[in-house]
């Protein structure tokens, strides 16, 4: 198939069964495609949509995003994963509020130079917020490519993604830039999925090389496999008289930072003694495993139940990192979805 066809005729596919009503898309503005863009990164549109509309209700502008407290931040982004996400988006407003006059910019580099931007978020920002012709790669493009060129071997290899990256600018026409970039991205998540794609309706399918050559199963060829390492923790459940529950901020690296949290601990035995130092009896039982798999290893924890005796909780002193909260106030702040999960099983806890 030549270059020049691509184009044409992925947008003639758009145009009868693209997305059209995606609520980034009315209004279309710098700062909701860049909201939605950074959210849709690992993350599908369908889970996307109403993390995005919450977001957007509540924070409707870049210069909000950049005065906004990182609690709020993560509060709102709670339960859609990969905090730094947020974090960088925060960071990105901030860098905005004071770099570039409040507002997102139009510039390449300057997007790249933004956290959390990396080349082919920027190139989306580009086409569909300002109308540039700049060439994404995300997943979804590279299954696309790699099927229908037929280019073999795993993308994440730097030969290989440089060669996509290549292909890639080649097929991006100059005009209907916004409509090429979503038209690319729709096809790839809706017709040339990754499981069952439907080749019998692509219209592509007379030139597809993976279909031609029977590697539609094969392509893009799948990362080299490696075990994923399981991992263990305690966290400690510890409700005060008056039925709240104890929190702590993670602080540190990780891919919790900034999130509030149950305490974790390596072993339950330490655990059992951070509570009782709080004035707990030594009497804590445990509670369901909640497991949780992230990108590189998958986590199991194990929830240990405690309770305070006596009329008040025991003070914890000016420790803003530490806190008693009770289930209104879990919608204020930012939770792992794994530790939001448990504590909605908490009857006790109100």
């Amino acid at each position: 198939m030549e270059h020049a066809e691509f184009a044409p005729r992925l947008l003639d596919w758009f145009e009868r069964h693209g997305r059209h009503d995606l609520p980034w898309q009315h209004p279309r503005s710098p700062y909701r495609v860049w909201v939605a863009e950074i959210m849709l990164q690992q993350t599908q549109v369908a889970t996307v949509i109403p993390y995005f509309q919450r977001f957007v209700d509540a924070l409707p502008t870049l210069p909000l995003l950049a005065a906004a407290n990182e609690d709020t931040v993560l509060a709102l982004w709670s339960g859609l994963g990969y905090y730094s996400r947020a974090r960088n988006l925060r960071a990105a407003a901030k860098r905005c509020a004071t770099e570039h006059e409040g507002s997102l910019p139009d510039d390449l580099e300057a997007l790249q130079a933004l956290p959390g931007i990396g080349r082919s978020t920027a190139a989306a920002i580009r086409a569909q917020a300002f109308g540039r012709p700049d060439a994404i790669l995300d997943g979804n493009v590279k299954r696309v490519l790699c099927r229908l060129f037929g280019i073999e071997g795993w993308p994440g290899e730097r030969r290989i993604e440089q060669q996509l990256w290549t292909l890639a600018a080649s097929l991006m026409p100059d005009e209907r830039c916004a409509d090429y970039t979503q038209a690319i991205m729709d096809f790839g998540a809706t017709l040339c999925s990754r499981a069952r794609p439907a080749c019998a309706i692509c219209p592509f399918s007379d030139d597809c090389e993976a279909r031609l050559s029977s590697r539609v199963d094969s392509l893009p060829t799948p990362r080299p496999r490696r075990e994923v390492p399981q991992r263990e923790c305690s966290m400690l459940v510890l409700c005060d008289p008056d039925g709240r529950l104890l929190l702590q901020r993670r602080e540190g690296s990780g891919v919790w930072q900034g999130l509030w949290s149950l305490p974790q601990f390596e072993a339950a035995e330490a655990a059992r003694d951070f509570a009782v130092s709080l004035g707990a009896r030594d009497d804590g039982r445990p509670l369901e495993p909640v497991e949780h798999a992230f990108t590189h290893y998958r986590l199991r924890i194990h929830p240990l139940r405690f309770d305070l005796p006596g009329r008040s909780a025991p003070r914890i002193g000016d420790n803003p990192a530490t806190r008693w909260i009770t289930r209104s106030e879990l919608l204020e702040l930012g939770l792992p979805a794994p530790v939001r999960r448990l504590v909605s099983h908490i009857k006790e806890f109100r």
